[in-house]
């Protein structure tokens, strides 16, 4: 036969595809349907969250830490103040860390519905998509019930949370999970076995646990590979090694594995829910009682003059942290999500720098589609789970 020559063809896929989850751009090679490299170009979401923390007071960064990963709200506000609770040398109340651990995990369930019904739909289970929204609905409404706010609760505070859980969060929460571990199920049966998902996530952006590890990739993308690395249980924090739950890891490193990793968490963090609220007192402590970082409680403020002094110097100057330098890092939905906080011993950060795991996914991402067909980059994005507000901060 004779020899043909093809010629490659230079295309953009985003910055404003819908599939890309977010303002990220690829500048793809293409021979024909065959991608032959791949260049990701982010910044085109940039906030500017980490350099603006420095001209807030400690508590005020809490809204911008959730605003960059927004469906990991509630697990950055945490890994922030535990960083910051860590220069104060704070240990907080047993009750207070089985809070946030209820928080965490809901906050989990969150993302992995969103992820899993965008995903869904990116491939043409649409279904899919409709059924994980309408459970999301039923936890941003849980959100709403315990501070008020949706997407951007704030609820997490330095030295503990900002109130006490609402009258009757117990029981809304379990109704949840009760109907969520049904759901799970609904929602397997729509892909587990679908010969068309199949086709488009088995061996489709497949990774090795060396490459994984080379990379630096973390969560459901490496433990999908082989990687059995969470932070709760190699670096356990807020007691999770007095918890009872199994990391989920899987061999074949592809969209496939990674779409099961992500479904066997929600299970565990279901478990996890349900230990923590049989650990939670309806009534209790909800921070630690340190008169520098907690404010007095309302009926004091009302009535006494130096709970008032005690409430004003807090709200309008904040606190101060002693100088040094702490790095604290959570298991998020996607993975190790660190925070480093540096004092130089005023009311304000000197520096506050975020360890995102989507920047590596992001950067591991030409490895995993080069080779691949242009169909395949859909899925493969989706697989990552980017959030480009956590890339561009």
């Amino acid at each position: 036969m004779p020899d043909i020559r093809t010629e490659t063809m230079t295309v953009n896929m985003g910055p404003q595809h819908p599939s890309t989850h977010g303002v990220l751009r690829l500048v793809l090679e293409l021979d024909g349907e065959v991608i032959r490299s791949a260049v990701p170009t982010i910044g085109y979401l940039h906030t500017g969250i980490e350099k603006t923390a420095e001209q807030k007071k400690w508590q005020q960064v809490i809204p911008l830490v959730e605003r960059m990963d927004y469906l990991s709200a509630q697990s950055n506000s945490m890994a922030y103040a535990m960083a910051v609770e860590k220069l104060l040398g704070l240990e907080l109340p047993e009750r207070v860390k089985n809070i946030r651990v209820l928080i965490a995990e809901l906050q989990r369930i969150n993302s992995h519905l969103v992820w899993l019904g965008t995903h869904g739909m990116e491939v043409g289970a649409v279904s899919v998509m409709l059924y994980c929204f309408r459970e999301r609905e039923l936890l941003l409404n849980l959100n709403e019930m315990l501070a008020g706010f949706r997407l951007f609760p704030s609820y997490m505070r330095i030295g503990g949370v900002r109130e006490d859980l609402p009258r009757g969060f117990h029981e809304a929460v379990r109704e949840f999970i009760n109907r969520l571990e049904v759901k799970l199920g609904e929602y397997e049966d729509l892909l587990t076995k679908n010969e068309i998902y199949i086709k488009r996530t088995q061996t489709v952006g497949a990774i090795t646990a060396e490459n994984a590890i080379t990379w630096g990739l973390v969560g459901p993308i490496a433990r999908a590979a082989g990687v059995p690395y969470d932070v709760r249980k190699v670096f356990p924090y807020l007691g999770y090694e007095t918890y009872d739950f199994t990391v989920p890891t899987r061999t074949e490193g592809d969209v496939y594995a990674r779409y099961q990793i992500r479904v066997a968490e929600m299970r565990e963090s279901i478990k996890l829910v349900r230990q923590a609220l049989d650990r939670i007192p309806p009534i209790g402590i909800y921070a630690v009682a340190d008169p520098r970082i907690t404010p007095p409680p309302k009926d004091r403020v009302y009535t006494e003059m130096e709970a008032l002094i005690q409430h004003f110097l807090i709200h309008s100057q904040g606190f101060t942290v002693p100088q040094g330098e702490a790095y604290v890092p959570v298991e998020g939905p996607r993975g190790e999500q660190g925070f480093t906080a540096i004092s130089d011993g005023s009311n304000r950060p000197w520096r506050m720098k975020a360890r995102s795991p989507s920047l590596l996914a992001c950067q591991a991402l030409e490895s995993l589609i080069v080779g691949g067909q242009i169909a395949d980059v859909i899925a493969v994005i989706g697989s990552i789970d980017v959030v480009m507000g956590d890339v561009d901060r």
